[in-house]
């Protein structure tokens, strides 16, 4: 027998190295073969339930570093809560309709023109249902659980007749109308677009001042007078209607170089300066509302322009008169409406100019700039002509420029159910991120009337019919027997059939006499589509409840799906789709640079899976605030992975101590521990709430921060560190190594549960090497929260002592420096104290060295510190190298080594140890 073999060295088969692209897979499948998910579920199912309601991610192509952000995190909060016992089921979903997919197959060779609309569409759903099925693979590979064999998907018979029926309970309540306004419209996608489609770049355009002559000024003004506008899209000329004043603003009658101009007298300054009036006279002044209803010339049409009144118009920049195209303009509309003006739009699908803009037939809009200006230079209105950079809005699809354009669409009044909207805002939802609350509250109440139909063909059918005299009919009767077609058949039914064989039978209705009837051959926006999922999925699902308790989204589903899902639910039921709203940043770079193919800056999910690990990724979404733009790259990977590999083998340290500890046999009560064990518990057991906690306000990075900050501080860097004189050296059922594992075991027993959510592959391995009486850690409780009635004095004392320590500490590195001492267990330790540090350092007792992992240290009075002596304020310390020799077996430096003759390179107590217990081990082997 070797001395070695006389020590409790820790032993455990639990790897060093996690392996984890290997192994991570193999768990997973034992998880799904074992139906982990579905026995948590059945553990907590009469208790409180806490529904994660998923938004779904669109289906098509690879998912991407934002995504697993997204659905990582889902899993830890949906983990956390089943692990407190709530009820909380997760059914991932995916948005399927839309441009983009429809795009992407054509893009594939698709002839749409050689088809009916009915089997495009079916195409569209067969590559929706491919991209579905991959993305779902990845989205397992990050160790998401929940019901991916039954997901939501938009395109389901049922999701699409929810839908249906969430529009017909709008449009019975008034909320759903048909009109002519502006809305966005992308001429690259042929399509309108919903402000949520909507994003800014930066562009420069030329901005115009235009001198338009007076044709009736009610004898208020020169008949000579002509008023100078300004706009930024010269190409909306052609549908100029009216020239738009403010009824406050004052302006001048300015007499220069033989004309008579109009401007507003704020900027009249300015104006002079840039069109070099170096000479001119202010002959009148009035106010806007004096000019209402006189007439203008257009620049180059034969057509009259009205001067009307508009809040709008302000003196921040222009001329204090605005060009006016209620065709082009959403403050144009409002205020052409006010005065019975036309809305002219001549402009097409592609963003060409129609026969009413004569001259510029078939002219591509923007080109339309260059035209206008030469044709206003040429007769003489043209007075000033600038470029300048501003932002402009782009479908968010295609990233070309959009244009406001005038045409019939389908809306749903926001106007109406405005008030109330925000106040669900205010007095229903939890918003979690801190500017949440405000930014939604701002987008509802600045937000104009929602357009909801769209010129594609792959999406839900606006269930409307037309009468023979062009009455729209969108009745409760027709609408029903709509949502049930499409419940049965599904939404491709509509392009299946005529309207007739789409009504009821034998329907009949005032408006077509005749019995014919058309259908509408729009389909609904798409944020209509993942809008209703709380009537597809949350009210449809017996597992699922509305409304749901959590939302969680990137920052960008403000004005997506938090928002549209929030107005049809309050519509519809006047109440929140939600309880809380957590939202999120965007994932950059190591610099903090957007992330783009081009600039190679990308990172993959899948990538980081197969080279790392999903834990790795789990781990790194813990560790960042996620409420704020974050940051990701192999470096940042490569700092995760050490704090995890710190997690690891702390964890498989503790581990290794405790193979030969039953719980059932040697745990030791609390009360029965040492003064230092019982500190370790309260520590733990604060790092246990405090955890909870986290978890419970989805403080992610606190709980990543705090548990680190544990292993390391106070278990790695002393408590396993010192153990090792103990478990190591005591006989095993010595009642202080007992009390150590007792520690240690609840300490890996806590931490492997509290980790579950974040690290579960990890986690799960850890507990097959416990032999916990649950089969898997997934399926036990958080641990609760311990009342020690001493905790306040234990923490008291013991941190006095830790700040003691740290002093030590410095000594003893101070000491290596100077190379009096190697290892600390060669130091021995002379403090100084006065008396009521003498008296504190006493009470700890004999174990004081051994806490501070040295073989000797003596404590005197504070008045006999000499000058060698670092002086600390209550004492001084000076290091000298122990006295004796180092004992075999323990590597203590001691003047017993020797002392007992059977065993001369042991000290007395490993001598003790040996000889009562090992002797064999003290026979030396012969030559």
């Amino acid at each position: 027998m070797k001395m070695k073999d006389t020590l409790n060295l820790g032993k455990t088969k639990f790897p060093m190295r996690g392996n984890l692209p290997k192994k991570e897979p193999e768990r997973q499948k034992e998880w799904e073969e074992n139906q982990v998910y579905e026995k948590r579920l059945s553990q907590n199912k009469d208790n409180k339930p806490f529904v994660l309601h998923d938004g779904p991610p669109y289906a098509n192509g690879n998912i991407h570093i934002g995504h697993a952000l997204n659905k990582i995190t889902k899993d830890i909060i949906v983990r956390s809560k089943n692990m407190q016992g709530y009820y909380s089921p997760y059914v991932p979903g995916w948005d399927t309709h839309g441009l983009p997919i429809e795009q992407a197959v054509t893009n594939s060779g698709v002839d749409r023109k050689s088809m009916s609309t009915a089997e495009f569409r079916q195409i569209c759903q067969d590559y929706a249902s491919q991209q579905i099925d991959s993305q779902r693979q990845d989205f397992k590979r990050l160790g998401g659980q929940g019901d991916w064999e039954d997901p939501y998907i938009t395109y389901t018979k049922k999701f699409e007749a929810q839908e249906i029926r969430v529009f017909g309970e709008m449009a019975k309540k008034g909320l759903i109308y048909r009109g002519n306004k502006p809305v966005y419209w992308s001429p690259s996608s042929e399509s309108t677009l919903a402000e949520a489609e909507i994003e800014y770049k930066d562009v420069e355009t030329p901005s115009i001042y235009a001198a338009f002559k007076a044709k009736d000024t009610k004898g208020k003004l020169p008949e000579d007078t002509e008023f100078i506008i300004w706009t930024t899209t010269p190409w909306t000329l052609p549908a100029s209607e009216a020239i738009a004043v403010h009824p406050q603003i004052e302006y001048s009658l300015v007499a220069v170089n033989g004309h008579h101009y109009v401007v507003a007298s704020e900027l009249l300054e300015s104006l002079a300066e840039k069109f070099q009036w170096t000479d001119y006279q202010v002959e009148d002044r009035v106010l806007g509302q004096d000019l209402e209803l006189m007439k203008a010339n257009h620049p180059f049409y034969d057509r009259e322009l009205l001067l009307i009144l508009g809040d709008h118009v302000t003196t921040e920049s222009g001329t204090g008169l605005v060009h006016t195209a209620p065709g082009h303009g959403e403050d144009d509309y409002y205020v052409g409406v006010k005065y019975g003006l036309d809305v002219l739009s001549p402009v097409d699908d592609q963003g060409c100019f129609t026969e009413e803009a004569e001259g510029l037939e078939g002219i591509f809009y923007e080109e339309g700039n260059d035209l206008v200006i030469d044709k206003m230079t040429k007769n003489g209105t043209l007075l000033k002509v600038e470029y300048f950079v501003h932002s402009y809005p782009h479908d968010w699809r295609t990233k070309k420029p959009v244009i406001f354009r005038a045409l019939p669409q389908w809306f749903c009044s926001v106007d109406k159910i405005r008030e109330k909207t925000l106040d669900v805002i205010n007095n229903e939802v939890t918003w979690w991120h801190p500017s949440g609350q405000h930014r939604i509250y701002n987008m509802i109440r600045d937000r104009g009337d929602w357009v909801i139909s769209r010129q594609r063909v792959w999406g839900v059918p606006l269930p409307i019919f037309y009468g023979e005299d062009g009455t729209p009919i969108i009745s409760e009767e027709t609408i029903d027997h709509v949502a049930k077609l499409f419940e049965e058949h599904g939404s491709n039914i509509w392009f299946e059939k005529e309207a007739k064989d789409l009504l009821p039978e034998c329907y009949e209705n005032e408006h077509s006499p005749n019995g014919e009837f058309t259908k509408e051959n729009d389909i609904m926006d798409v944020w209509f589509d993942s809008g209703s999922s709380w009537a597809g999925v949350l009210q449809t699902r017996d597992e699922l409840s509305y409304p749901a308790d959590m939302y969680l989204e990137g920052s960008d589903q403000y004005r997506g799906w938090f928002n549209s899902s929030l107005l049809t639910s309050v519509a519809v039921n006047d109440h929140a789709p939600y309880k809380e709203v957590v939202s999120q940043g965007f994932v950059n770079d190591g610099e903090g640079r957007k992330m783009s193919k081009s600039l190679g800056n990308t990172v993959s999910p899948n990538d980081v899976c197969d080279q790392r690990g999903a834990d790795i990724l789990r781990l790194w979404v813990a560790s960042v605030d996620s409420r704020y733009d974050v940051r990701i790259s192999d470096d940042i990977l490569g700092q995760v992975a050490e704090s995890y590999r710190k997690i690891r083998n702390t964890l498989r340290f503790t581990l290794g101590n405790l193979f030969d500890f039953d719980a059932k046999e040697n745990y030791v009560a609390y009360e029965e521990l040492d003064s230092i064990d019982q500190y370790i518990l309260v520590l733990l057991n604060e790092l246990v709430d405090h955890v909870i906690d986290y978890y419970n306000h989805y403080d992610f990075n606190s709980i990543y921060q705090e548990i680190i900050n544990f292993l390391t501080q106070v278990m790695s860097s002393f408590y396993l560190d010192y153990s090792k004189d103990v478990t190591y050296i005591l006989l095993a059922d010595d009642p202080k190594r007992r009390n150590m594992q007792t520690v240690m075991y609840e300490v890996l027993k806590k931490m492997t549960i509290l980790l579950t959510p974040i690290i579960p592959h990890t986690t799960e391995e850890i507990w097959s090497y416990m032999g916990e009486a649950e089969d898997y850690v997934q399926l036990a409780d958080f641990p609760e929260v311990e009342n020690y009635s001493n905790a306040e004095d234990l923490k008291a004392k013991w941190e006095k002592f830790f700040n003691f320590r740290n002093d030590v500490n410095h000594s003893l590195e101070s000491a290596r420096n100077e190379k009096v001492i190697g290892k600390s267990l060669e130091a021995k330790v002379i403090v100084y104290a006065k008396e009521d540090s003498r008296q504190f350092l006493e009470s700890i007792g004999e174990d004081l060295k051994t806490y501070l992992i040295v073989s000797q240290l003596d404590v005197k009075d504070y008045q006999e510190a000499d000058d060698q002596a670092t002086d600390y304020e209550d004492y001084a310390i000076t290091i000298v190298p122990a006295e004796g020799k180092v004992c075999e077996r323990c590597r203590g430096v001691y003047p017993s080594v020797g002392s007992v003759e059977e065993a001369e390179n042991l000290c007395q107590r490993c001598a003790e140890i040996v000889l009562n217990h090992f002797p064999e081990a003290l026979v030396k082997e012969e030559d």
